[in-house]
């Protein structure tokens, strides 16, 4: 699930929402939205799903999960155009998150499929610092969500960009149906 997962402010109060997709089918992979603002530590986000008996949820972050022969990785992102201090600073913090998940993919040994929340490139324009560690990598596979509404969908990138075949996975897009990654 490549973010946006609750509305909830707090992790205490996700407890609902988390309980719900505890009880579909298969299991779910969390990665950080732009909205989910309930993020917290990777140690308190685990040791909440286990209080919970939340056993089909896992979080991603800052590491990656072998799943069917392949290492899921990923981070939120950062926005494609960058120019306040804050925004460089985040989106520094987001590469090195990325390069971290895609690390511990790589030691795996399986190939790495990278999530975001955010489009790494949209339209013609290209978030260069995030765009340039799946290339260092040799990311081949990309999937991505935050795009809703068919106006902000229709510029997503979608197909082989630059040798890595990108998909977008927001739940408009999808309409709310899981889709087979492979």
């Amino acid at each position: 699930v490549s973010g946006d997962i609750s509305w909830a402010m707090k992790l205490e109060e996700t407890l609902t929402d988390f309980t719900f997709v505890q009880n579909l089918p298969g299991k779910k992979i969390f990665l950080k939205g732009n909205h989910d603002y309930w993020w917290s530590t990777k140690t308190k986000m685990d040791v909440f799903l286990k209080n919970n008996s939340l056993d089909t949820i896992s979080i991603l972050f800052n590491n990656s999960y072998v799943v069917d022969g392949y290492a899921i990785c990923g981070t939120r992102g950062w926005f494609l155009d960058n120019e306040s201090q804050n925004d460089i600073k985040v989106l520094n913090r987001e590469v090195g998150r990325l390069e971290a998940s895609i690390q511990s993919a790589v030691k795996t040994g399986k190939e790495p499929i990278v999530f975001l929340h955010y489009p790494p490139v949209y339209g013609t324009t290209k978030c260069d610092e995030i765009f340039n560690v799946l290339l260092k990598y040799k990311i081949k596979k990309c999937y991505y969500g935050h795009l809703h509404g068919k106006k902000n969908m229709r510029f997503a990138v979608e197909g082989e960009y630059e040798g890595i075949d990108f998909k977008l996975i927001s739940c408009d897009r999808l309409s709310f149906m899981p889709i087979l990654v492979r």
